[in-house]
């Protein structure tokens, strides 16, 4: 039997987009449940969870990070996710293996578009949720607003069960709509308050919206509703039941208030966390596949089933090595045993469980249902897989992962780096499972794919501070095509007669154009044996040999046909070398006569963005040749899809961001190639000229 019993367990996410306060909102939490002593603060650089050097610098949450507490017999597994578009993959990972969340709406910025999209997040793995409208006590700040805006953006049916007691520098707590009770805070930061009748001033107005709340409440099943209707009122109890089962069934969202930096409604909040949240018994088992039958089994939450677990996250400590971060679906996990990686098919050894505690690690003898711990050197295991019983072996699917959106090229500082690159690149993968690297065979550039601009920046940053490896960013050369647009014939003839034996080759070929993305032909149709049959590959050999040097910029010549119809040789000179470089003659020849032209890649692109900016957004599509294929409407914002040149979106995600004020969205992926302009392809052809020197 675990600490606590699973039902009194809460997997915890705090959501929303970044600035929103979830970091601060996760240190009040931690000091209100006296996990820690002293209330740290983001823009200090003190707070518990944003501790990575790079964290501390920007002021913002790079990882997610994982802490417990307790609250009135509650254990509470706590998980401060990302909310910046950079790292926010981070935070689908671990919301795959959460039971609830926290969703914070800013009381002055309401809803952006990452808010959007981890609320989407949230619909997808059947989350429930409630919602915290934070900074309350800052300028411009308010908690009507912000609920309207979910409701707009988010289609989420808001019910307030607390209003806030003063507004901006006037706010000093909440009201209890359920209670219909007030809380005074003091204005220490020490989460103390006075429990006061509420004021006079707001008598009229709790009492409208406590009875908007008890009718929406009494939605949630039907022998609520039928005693709703009959008493036309609800006890406390009543609602509270309500409450739980409405936000279990995602029937309505309840909103309570607070201000996160100056702890205030904090408490209350984890009152509401541990009172309508779900814990792991009150959610659908969760669904796997046998590896060897490849029959859909499920596991319970309940430590009598075999052992189950998730690993959403990969950390490395300097001390303890590569830490294992993972959600226990079920059964029992002890210290000291062995157990089975199922996505790997190997047996994986544990050694000591841990709980997180922000960058510590507490040691426990045991997990249970419910859990989320760590274990350290695991061997084969990465973030996605699977752990099980050896004898009951199961498989969860991971939460996908998103693409990248931006690639540099990466180049060691100095030699000594050049040696330790790839094994801090593949360590950061384990850490960073969208960030994604590759040898790019035409360019030979070693080229790395991420999240944005910051998240490549950080991932420099923490190479060199984790593996003491140095590396720049540069921007990736695109990598151009060659191609022909006519048909010609042409010998290649080589003959090299200086004393001795000589080389003799000769060959006749017809060059003509291939659809696109056909690739290259070679046609024999030597006849009579005027080429003897030992050296017509090597022909096509020389030929493919200089149709990758390329003729206009060095980039392969793609999509030719090439037949071989005559030629000569001599039967002493000639050897494969010679009709080898007689075919690479032929196709250099060739290729002057047959309309030689560039192409270049072209990318489809999806870009999300708030109403008011999709005409600046389009305007700039156009501008880098893109054309807009379709505008699809979503709450507040567009979603636009375009095909654009790959040449003009290398620096897209930093332009969209400056564009919208970092509240756009895109993704890209390869689409096909197509021919340059002839205006640019001049230019291009001149700066590869310039490079070679």
């Amino acid at each position: 039997m675990g600490k606590y019993d699973t039902s009194k367990i809460r997997n915890l996410g705090i959501i929303a987009h970044g600035g929103a306060g979830k970091t601060s909102l996760s240190e009040a939490i931690l000091f209100d449940t006296g996990m820690i002593d002293r209330l740290g603060k983001v823009d200090d650089g003190t707070s518990t969870m944003d501790f990575e050097p790079e964290e501390i610098k920007r002021k913002i949450s790079i990882t997610s990070s994982l802490d417990h507490c307790e609250w009135k017999d509650y254990s509470i597994h706590l998980v401060d996710t990302p909310g910046y578009g950079d790292f926010i993959a981070d935070t689908r990972a671990c919301m795959r293996t959460l039971d609830c969340a926290v969703i914070i709406l800013s009381a002055i910025s309401g809803v952006k578009v990452q808010t959007e999209e981890v609320w989407a997040w949230a619909n997808e793995f059947e989350i429930p949720r409630i919602a915290f409208v934070n900074k309350l006590d800052r300028e411009r700040a308010n908690f009507f607003r912000a609920i309207d805006d979910m409701e707009k953006a988010l289609k989420a049916r808001g019910v307030a069960i607390q209003i806030p007691l003063g507004i901006e520098d006037g706010f000093e707590g909440v009201i209890d709509l359920i209670k219909m009770k007030a809380y005074r805070y003091t204005k220490d930061r020490s989460g103390a308050f006075t429990e006061i009748g509420i004021p006079a001033e707001y008598a009229d107005e709790a009492a409208r919206l406590r009875e908007q709340m008890v009718e929406t409440v009494a939605e949630a099943y039907d022998a609520l509703t039928e005693k709703y209707l009959e008493a036309g009122d609800l006890t406390e109890e009543e609602i509270l039941d309500g409450l739980r089962v409405g936000t279990i069934r995602n029937t309505f969202t309840a909103v309570l208030c607070g201000s996160a930096t100056a702890n205030i409604g904090v408490k209350q909040l984890l009152d509401g966390i541990c009172a309508f949240l779900p814990s792991p018994l009150d959610r659908t088992k969760a669904v796997g596949v046998n590896p060897k039958t490849q029959s859909i089994e499920e596991r319970g939450p309940s430590e009598s089933e075999p052992f189950s677990a998730l690993v959403f996250k990969t950390t490395s400590d300097p001390y303890t090595g590569k830490i294992s971060i993972f959600r226990v679906y079920s059964g029992v996990l002890n210290s000291d045993s062995t157990i089975f990686n199922a996505s790997k098919g190997v047996d994986e050894r544990i050694g000591q469980i841990y709980e997180l505690e922000g960058k510590k690690q507490k040691a426990i003898k045991q997990a249970v249902a419910g859990d989320i711990v760590a274990v350290a050197k695991l061997k084969e295991t990465v973030t996605g897989d699977t752990l099980c019983d050896t004898a009951k072996p199961i498989l969860f699917e991971p939460a996908p992962l998103l693409k990248p959106v931006i690639s540099y090229a990466i180049e060691p500082k100095t030699k000594n780096d050049e040696d330790k690159i790839h094994g801090a690149l593949h360590k950061m993968i384990e850490e960073e499972p969208t960030l994604e690297s590759h040898r790019d065979d035409q360019t030979k550039e070693f080229i790395i794919s991420g999240m944005g601009q910051v998240h490549l920046d950080v991932i420099v940053e923490k190479m060199k501070r984790k593996f003491n490896v140095e590396v720049l960013l540069k921007t990736p050369k695109v990598p151009y095509l060659e191609t022909i647009r006519g048909s010609v014939k042409v010998q290649g003839k080589y003959k090299k007669q200086s004393g001795g034996r000589g080389q003799y080759g000769d060959c006749w070929i017809e060059m003509s154009p291939m659809p696109r993305g056909e690739g290259y032909l070679f046609d024999d149709k030597i006849v009579g044996g005027v080429i003897p049959r030992q050296y017509i590959p090597a022909v096509d050999k020389g030929i493919q040999e200089a149709a990758l040097e390329g003729f206009l910029a060095g980039n392969p010549v793609v999509d030719f046909k090439v037949a071989l119809y005559d030629g000569s040789f001599h039967t002493v000179d000639s050897s494969e070398m010679a009709f080898k470089i007689a075919g690479s003659m032929a196709f250099k020849k060739a290729m002057e006569s047959c309309k030689p032209v560039l192409l270049e890649p072209i990318m489809n692109m999806k870009v999300t963005v708030p109403d008011e900016n999709m005409g600046d957004v389009i305007g700039d599509i156009n501008s880098r040749r893109g054309k807009v294929v379709g505008v699809e409407p979503k709450a507040n914002s567009q979603i636009i899809r375009t095909v654009v040149p790959m040449t003009e979106v290398l620096a897209y995600s930093n332009d969209l961001r400056s564009m919208t004020s970092d509240r756009g969205l895109f993704s890209m992926e390869f689409s096909h190639y197509e021919e340059v302009p002839s205006h640019l392809m001049q230019k291009i052809i001149a700066e590869s000229a310039a490079a070679k020197g």
